[in-house]
């Protein structure tokens, strides 16, 4: 009968478990993205007395998120949008939308958006729920998002995710009740954000 000696066990057991992590793929791990403000639009619409709707947008905004490929888990999603930098082609109409009467922009520069949860639906797909504050009044609004794309960018190295993500609100939530009861201006407002952002490098 062949025997092994304790330290020749150890020793093989030792060796199977390198081979074993050196053969596994290197996992995943959550990872902070920030928004490329290059490529963060944020596009929005209301009906205009029942003709058409009118578009709009944002031009300025900033925000991040931390995501984990591995697992896709989505968490510490903020976004803030400069509500002045609102622009429908109309300095008119932009300069009413930043008033009283809409945006209120002097009194509350800034909206914002914190995630609450997030709920997939399939690889590629599902919803972030969060706090939507708009004029000084905070609502839970939920968001349809896809992630488009993610990987290594062709252009500096980096390593980048593409979303889309869309809801429609009720402005009239937000107390921003001018228009609506005679129908001037609509009530829902369908809101389009498509964005792309970059990982960072981790902690040192």
């Amino acid at each position: 009968m062949v025997s092994f000696k304790p330290v020749r066990i150890a020793a093989c057991a030792a060796l199977a478990a390198s081979l074993t992590a050196t053969a596994l793929p290197a996992q995943a791990e959550p990872r902070a993205y920030r928004i490329d403000p290059s490529h963060f639009s944020i596009v929005f619409n209301a009906m205009h007395i029942g003709y058409a709707p009118t578009w709009g947008l944002f031009l300025k905004g900033e925000g991040g998120f931390t995501y984990d490929e591995d697992t896709r888990e989505l968490s510490d999603l903020s976004v803030t949008i400069e509500a002045g930098s609102v622009f429908t082609n109309d300095e008119r109409r932009d300069g009413h939308l930043r008033s009283d009467d809409f945006l209120s922009a002097e009194a509350h520069p800034s909206i914002t958006f914190v995630m609450t949860d997030a709920q997939p639906k399939t690889d590629t797909s599902g919803t972030v729920t969060g706090d939507l504050t708009l004029r000084g009044v905070t609502r839970p609004v939920t968001l349809d998002v896809t992630l488009n794309k993610i990987g290594p960018y062709p252009f500096g190295g980096t390593y980048v995710v593409g979303i889309s993500a869309s809801t429609v609100l009720k402005r009239s939530d937000f107390g921003m009740t001018y228009a609506v009861a005679d129908g001037l201006v609509g009530d829902e407002v369908t809101v389009r954000i498509d964005l792309e952002a970059i990982r960072q490098q981790p902690a040192p």
